[in-house]
């Protein structure tokens, strides 16, 4: 799905966002920076073309934010915003067909080897963190906490229980029903890789879906469903789901999926950030250089109104300067190409850059 943003969608100093379908908040007072010396209305008219963005439906709120802001601002620059999964916005992003990849996951190994195949550098811009929420119906009334052990036990396809009294002999002898993002979602990597392994497999009798609102109208309408999504989404329908505490297996805490426990790295291990990925070459010309830090300039005030959680100051300073200095690379792979994991402060560190060959 493309979604072309139009002049006037939003007004720079109010509008009203969420990362879930709707928003209720009542509209967010957000006075947007422009950190470009160019401010001028010749400029602002001189400054067109388009910029396309693609990927995951989870950073697609956030990044629609920034674009309608953007637009407002420079009317003449077309952009784009698509919501493809962070698999499908990265099969375009390696062959060079978009400006920016939206990810909910970092870029995999075999992505990286695609874009040094085409000849694509590009820059690992993180711009929020999100918390994936284990949601059951409403009126489920058995069920409160949940380890990662029986995560695993319920959806992984070399265990795969058939009924809730499987995983509990005092729960219900009902069939679990399973709502998920699809396969090209970066929510279903993370899951998969956290619950049942980079080599386990998820069960295939589920119900996916690339859409966020079809999952949570899914485990609305069933008693005995659960699924899971972005945080965000749970936290817009709160009202017609329930959350699941997660067992953290470090402290052995059951942990809500609020912001603050996100952010403060305690609800693991389905805390993660989230990305954008830019063309290092599209960088080159000025609409997609400029809406980039018109992005990165107005990310935490952006993902505050989205209902997003937004990083810190120290680290958004830390993304910016990566950007301006064109810093090209991940952090998140070793020399030997084995994927890192840990706090995003203790992992977005310079000395962990390995740049494009």
């Amino acid at each position: 799905m493309k979604l072309k943003i139009g002049v006037g969608l939003l007004s720079v100093a109010l509008f009203s966002i969420g990362c879930g379908p709707s928003s209720d908040n009542g509209g967010a007072n957000l006075t947007l920076t422009d950190s470009s010396s160019a401010k001028t209305s010749d400029v602002v008219s001189a400054l067109q073309g388009a910029v396309k963005i693609d990927g995951s439906s989870t950073v697609f709120p956030i990044s629609e934010a920034a674009a309608s802001a953007f637009h407002d601002k420079f009317p003449n620059v077309d952009v784009t915003v698509g919501k493809k999964g962070t698999g499908g916005g990265f099969s375009e992003f390696v062959k060079g067909e978009i400006d920016i990849s939206d990810a909910s996951r970092p870029i995999k190994s075999n992505e990286l080897g695609e874009c040094k195949k085409n000849g694509i550098q590009f820059l690992e811009l993180p711009i929020a963190y999100d918390g994936l929420a284990i949601c059951v119906h409403r009126e489920n009334n058995f069920i409160d906490e949940i380890s990662i052990e029986d995560l695993r036990r319920i959806f992984s396809d070399s265990v795969a229980l058939k009924t809730w009294k499987d995983l509990n002999a005092d729960f219900p002898d009902q069939p679990i029903k399973i709502f998920m993002p699809g396969t090209d979602s970066g929510t279903f990597d993370f899951f998969k890789e956290v619950v049942v392994g980079k080599d386990g497999h998820i069960r295939s009798d589920v119900t996916p879906s690339e859409e966020d609102l079809v999952l949570v109208n899914g485990i609305a309408a069933e008693k005995y469903s659960i699924g899971f999504f972005g945080a965000s989404y749970f936290v817009e329908n709160r009202d017609r789901l329930k959350a699941l505490k997660v067992i953290n297996p470090a402290t052995k805490q059951s942990i809500e999926p609020s912001y603050k426990n996100i952010e403060e790295s305690i609800y693991a291990p389905l805390g993660r950030p989230l990305f954008i990925y830019v063309n290092s070459n599209s960088v080159k010309r000025p609409e997609v250089k400029r809406f980039v830090e018109y992005y990165l300039d107005n990310a935490a005030q952006i993902c505050e109104a989205s209902k997003c959680v937004p990083l810190s100051g120290e680290l958004y300073k830390t993304v910016r300067q990566r950007f301006d200095d064109r810093l090209e690379g991940s952090y998140f792979y070793d020399s030997e190409g084995k994927s890192r994991s840990g706090q995003l402060s203790e992992v977005y560190v310079e000395s962990n850059r390995i740049p494009m060959q």
